[in-house]
Formats: C-alpha cells, structure tokens, sequence
C-alpha cells in the first residue's frame, strides 16, 4: 500500500520503521520539515505528499494538532486516516474529551470527507517500534474502531502486514472507550512505573 506519515516524532517514526519493514510504499510529512525528511532518508521511505495519492494517511501528531495537520495534508474524498491521538491532559494522566464524545468523533467532524479509523492508540510509541512480537507466541492487539467498513478493512489489513492482531472495536463511537484505554494505558506505564513495554489486550477462553 501508499501510506502517508503524518508526524516525524516516536509515533511517526516508529510507523515508519514497521510500515517500510512490512513493504509498504511510505511517505512522511510532518510540521518539521528538516525532521520529517531525515526520518523518510533514515528508513528509505519518500518525503512529502504522494503524487498519485495514498491508501490511507496517518496522522500521529498530538491531538490538538491533528485537524490542523490534516487539512494541510490536501486529503482526497473519501480518504482513509487512521486517529492514533489520545486526548491526554498536559501531564499526561487524565482526558480533556470523553464521556460524549471522543478526539476520533471530533476529528470526523471536523473533516466530513474522510473516513476516520481509531486505531493504535493503545499502544506505546516503543511497543510499535519494537515489533508485534511479545514473546511466547503473544502478538500485541490492536483495536480497530470505524464506521466505514471498508475502510477499516484496508486498517486491519495495514495492521496484520505488520505482525498485529486486530481486535474489531466496533463502530466510531467506541473510540470513547478506546481513548480511555489508551489514557489507562500511559497512567500504568509513567503513573504506576510499568514502562512503556506494555500493552493491553482481551483474552478469550476457548
């Protein structure tokens, strides 16, 4: 597939990282030009918008900065983009959206011609750099929230090229429990000492 990075930071680089190991055709844009080019050199991906278009866009930039980043990326109707936000507070330990809402719905709204996919935000940036593999046939899961279902096809697909099992979460609107993982999540790996080689999953008794 044609992906779009939107975001040369741990997220962004670690897309990067897994997506071009997967064989995918990358490119990286991001608000630090200089950055965003060193990291599409650093991994043989291509800088800077496709010209003929992409699969489906990812933007791992900050919550507050995603909708801005998005309408310079000139997206395409109908376009795939995949929501890794968390609405974090500034030290890192709560929500600034949710209970009625959540970043992914207000993202869709803010742009009504894409597609919008929650996915990946419950994993850490190290995680997601460090590979799918968790050891004794453990794969790390990723929930896959959409209303479009063809888009979340191509997301599930995007996420099993690179080693992940997908969890469907059901329509946009789980994205409001989706976040709160995510926050659970960065609380047990800074707030409670875990670190950042952690990650949620279900399990199911067969």
């Amino acid at each position: 597939m044609n992906i779009t990075v939107i975001g040369s930071g741990n997220m962004g680089s670690a897309f990067v990282k897994q997506l071009t190991r997967a064989g995918h055709h990358v490119f990286v844009m991001g608000r630090n030009a200089a950055k965003a080019q060193a990291l599409a050199v650093q991994y043989g991906a291509a800088f800077g918008p496709p010209a003929a278009g992409t699969d489906a866009v990812i933007v791992a930039t900050p919550y507050e900065e995603a909708v801005a980043a998005l309408r310079q990326a000139h997206l395409r109707p109908g376009q795939v983009v995949i929501d890794v936000t968390n609405p974090l507070t500034p030290d890192y330990m709560g929500l600034t959206v949710g209970h009625t809402g959540s970043a992914a719905e207000t993202i869709a709204a803010a742009l009504p011609g894409v597609r919008l996919v929650k996915a990946f935000n419950t994993v850490f940036a190290q995680v997601l750099n460090d590979g799918a593999d968790f050891g004794q046939g453990r794969s790390v899961q990723i929930f896959v929230a959409a209303d479009d279902t063809t888009a979340k096809d191509v997301v599930s697909t995007l996420a099993r090229s690179m080693g992940f099992e997908v969890v469907d979460a059901g329509g946009l609107r789980n994205a409001r429990y989706l976040e709160p993982v995510g926050a659970l999540n960065v609380y047990l790996g800074y707030g409670a000492g875990l670190g950042t080689a952690i990650t949620p999953c279900w399990l199911r008794k067969s």
